[in-house]
């Protein structure tokens, strides 16, 4: 049975419905009123289908993302800097080279990351002379790299904004470097087992014999076929040294911000790598003689960076009604999250776990007034009076218990609800009103009722009543 405060929570809910819907209906009747005035029928739908999802979703920070490893995929041209070399060294062009790379932050502030990559390419040099006596050598290395390095983007002085989108950065780290060089000195004659040693004649030809032979000469082309390990030519033996070292990096570059998710580098890192027999020429050698400095190569690339794994820094909530003007979100709650709504909930602060009927009330199976969570009788017959666990008593045993001098308000309380459900199973007594309890009967209707009779009890208790504890049994 709902009661008269009921009626008005469910009234109350309703109106605050009504005020939501007719203001929903409002939106939309000017957006239609926008589609009289010009806007085409087909952009308005798709204009209010836009808008009208936007009001039902709120975009929210996430305080404190996790932030996972992000990975780059890179290309770009290597150039070698060492004894044999290549007359073109520009940064745009030569031999090419791809790069992977997985990179984290350092720090909870993210300055600083740490990058793992592997780079795998070539290094190439080529020097031509028309003097056969003069150096006309070549090589090419087919190299792999794995290396580690941290990385500073300059983030306590430049932040990432709406207009500014690039961060310089700098790095350095330590890499494996392993190389496998080759040299092109013979020409192949295609369909035959015949090699022919390239011979520089000063007429800038090359030739299959020397210069100075009585043979006669054909001119032949380079084939550019790195066929000869380098390491046999100028040393003791093949594997005089080793094709295994390692490399420091120094790089620079710029990181443009695609989205929050993707970046794009561009990078400039040069690599000092600990030997100087990458082309075979060093100042150990005996007929490939050159400087003592370490051999030192370039690699310029753009590369693409996904954070495929991270946190999003923002979610999109959506909302269970449009947020339009101004309403009441408190007619939504549900504090004790029993999946009835507060502005109904005749019961609040039910526990967690307790089966509640279509009120939030705990549910009471034997109608006895004690919810089934606290029932230790679960099967009370009907109209028994209970005591406040659910057990079965008799009246009059209750009854001497309350003629007691000593009241407690929680047992009289208990008594009274027993008696309104006792009253309701046999109806109005047909007794007539003592002259003394007359005052009681305060609508004068001839009967006391349960609320008069609460009253009395509470006006007792506040000392603002003459009955005596007799008179209240």
């Amino acid at each position: 049975m709902l009661t008269s405060d009921g009626i008005n929570s469910l009234n109350g809910f309703s109106v605050s419905i009504m005020i939501i819907y007719f203001r929903v209906k409002i939106v939309k009747l000017l957006l239609i009123i926008s589609i009289l005035l010009g806007t085409s029928a087909l952009s308005f739908g798709q204009d209010e289908d836009s808008l009208y999802n936007a009001m039902l979703t709120t975009k929210v920070k996430v305080e404190n993302p996790v932030y996972k490893p992000t990975i780059g995929f890179g290309y770009g041209v290597m150039n070698f800097f060492g004894e044999v070399h290549n007359n073109n060294r520009s940064p745009v062009s030569g031999s090419p080279a791809y790069k992977l790379n997985i990179a984290t932050f350092l720090d909870g502030k993210h300055m600083f990351k740490t990058n793992f990559y592997i780079i795998m390419g070539t290094l190439t040099g080529n020097e031509r002379s028309v003097s056969d006596t003069a150096r006309n050598w070549n090589f090419k290395s087919d190299i792999f790299t794995i290396g580690l390095n941290v990385h500073y983007d300059f983030g306590h002085f430049i932040k990432y904004t709406e207009k500014n989108f690039v961060r310089p950065f700098v790095s350095i780290g330590i890499e494996n470097f392993q190389f496998n060089s080759k040299t092109d000195i013979f020409y192949n004659v295609e369909g035959s087992a015949t090699n022919y040693k390239y011979n520089y004649w000063n007429d800038g030809t090359i030739r299959n014999v020397p210069q100075n032979s009585l043979l006669p000469s054909t001119i032949i082309n380079r084939d550019y076929k790195y066929e000869t390990d380098l390491r046999g030519l100028d040393r003791n033996g093949l594997g005089s040294y080793s094709q295994n070292t390692f490399a420091i990096p120094f790089e620079i570059g710029l990181d443009f911000k695609i989205s929050e998710r993707v970046n794009l580098r561009l990078a400039d890192s040069w690599h000092y790598t600990f030997t100087d027999n990458i082309d075979d020429v060093s100042s150990a050698g005996k007929v490939r003689k050159g400087n003592s400095f370490n051999d030192v190569f370039r690699y310029t690339y753009f590369s693409l960076h996904l954070d495929l794994f991270s946190d999003a820094k923002e979610i999109i909530l959506r909302n269970m009604v449009a947020d339009v003007t101004n309403y009441d979100y408190t007619m939504f709650a549900d504090e004790d999250n029993d999946n009835v709504k507060d502005l109904i909930d005749r019961c609040p602060g039910t526990p967690a776990g307790v089966v509640v009927d279509s009120l939030g009330c705990p549910v009471d199976g034997d109608k006895d007034g004690v919810p089934d969570y606290l029932d230790k009788e679960s099967n009370t017959p009907p109209g028994a009076l209970v005591d406040e666990n659910g057990v079965q008593i008799q009246v009059d045993d209750y009854g001497a218990k309350l003629s007691m001098e000593a009241i407690n308000r929680k047992e009289v309380e208990a008594f009274l609800t027993m008696r309104k459900a006792q009253s309701r199973m046999k109806g109005r007594s047909s007794m007539s009103i003592p002259v003394k309890f007359k005052s009681v009967d305060a609508d004068a209707d001839g009967y006391i009722s349960f609320d008069e009779l609460v009253k009395t009890i509470n006006d007792f208790f506040d000392s603002s009543t003459s009955f005596t504890t007799k008179d209240i049994y």
